[in-house]
Formats: C-alpha cells, structure tokens, sequence
C-alpha cells in the first residue's frame, strides 16, 4: 500500500515536473507566440504520454503485487488449515490418551477397593469366629464354675 501511495505520487511529481519545466523552458526562449505554442503543445503532450506510461507501468505492478498478495493469502490459509488440523489431530489424540488412562484408573481403583472390602471381610468372619469361640469357652467355663459352685454349695 506504502508504495502504491509513493508511486502516485513520483508520477503526479513527474508529471508537474515535466509541465512545470517544459513551461518555463518555453517561456524564456526567444521564440515567436505560434512557436511557443506549438512548443507548449508538444510538451504537454510529452507529459500526458509519459503520464499514460506511468499509469501502465502502475496498473502492471499493482497487478503483480495484487497476484503475489494473492498468493501470499492462499499459501497463509493452507497452513493455517494445516495447523489447525494438526491442532485438532493432537486435541484428539490427548482426549483419547486422558480417557483410556482414566479408565485404567478406574479400574484399578474398583479392583483395589474389592479386594480390600474382601480382605475386611475375611478379617471380619475370622473376629467373629473367635469371639464366638471366646463367648462359647466362658460358657462353658462358667458352666463348670456354676456347676462346681453348686455342688458345694450343695455340700455346706
């Protein structure tokens, strides 16, 4: 854009320069008023067709600039098709990763946590049964106890 502007305005330069110095050339030539016109004449057409090469030379850089931002513009948006694919192939491929990890976890959990409600409950039965047996020989004991206890009571 910078030098669209810069180019505007060499030509309009150019072209001011060229009326300006044609003019004054004439002006201070000793010639007669046809000549002179006839002078002024050739160098305004001079700088009208300098102007119109100007303008072509103009008209052919912005093309070639206006095709090379094109292209600029494609080659941008096709890597940034590349990298979002590339992003969104990653995002992908770590959601996946994350999701079978945690389900590895779980499942490691679970089975951590059925083996030691197992474990509980073995220890469990295993207190039940000796306290079972505990309250069944302090029957007996006090069976025995009661037994003798009466028999000497008996005696006396």
């Amino acid at each position: 854009m910078a030098e669209n502007g810069n180019s505007k305005d060499f030509i309009l330069g150019a072209l001011l320069g060229s009326v300006v110095g044609a003019s004054l050339a004439l002006i201070f030539a000793p010639k007669s008023g046809r000549e002179l016109r006839q002078d002024i004449n050739k160098g305004t057409q001079e700088a009208l067709d300098k102007a119109d090469g100007f303008r072509d030379t103009v008209r052919e850089k912005g093309s070639v600039y206006t095709e090379k931002a094109k292209e600029k513009g494609t080659e941008w948006k096709e890597k940034g098709s590349e990298f979002t694919k590339k992003a969104v192939d990653s995002t992908s491929k770590l959601t996946q990763e994350v999701s079978e990890k945690t389900k590895d976890l779980a499942k490691d959990v679970t089975d951590k946590t059925k083996d030691l409600a197992d474990k509980v409950k073995r220890d469990a039965k295993d207190i039940v049964k000796k306290v079972e047996s505990e309250v069944k020989k302090i029957e007996e004991d006090t069976e025995e106890e009661a037994e003798e206890g009466s028999k000497e009571a008996v005696k006396e």
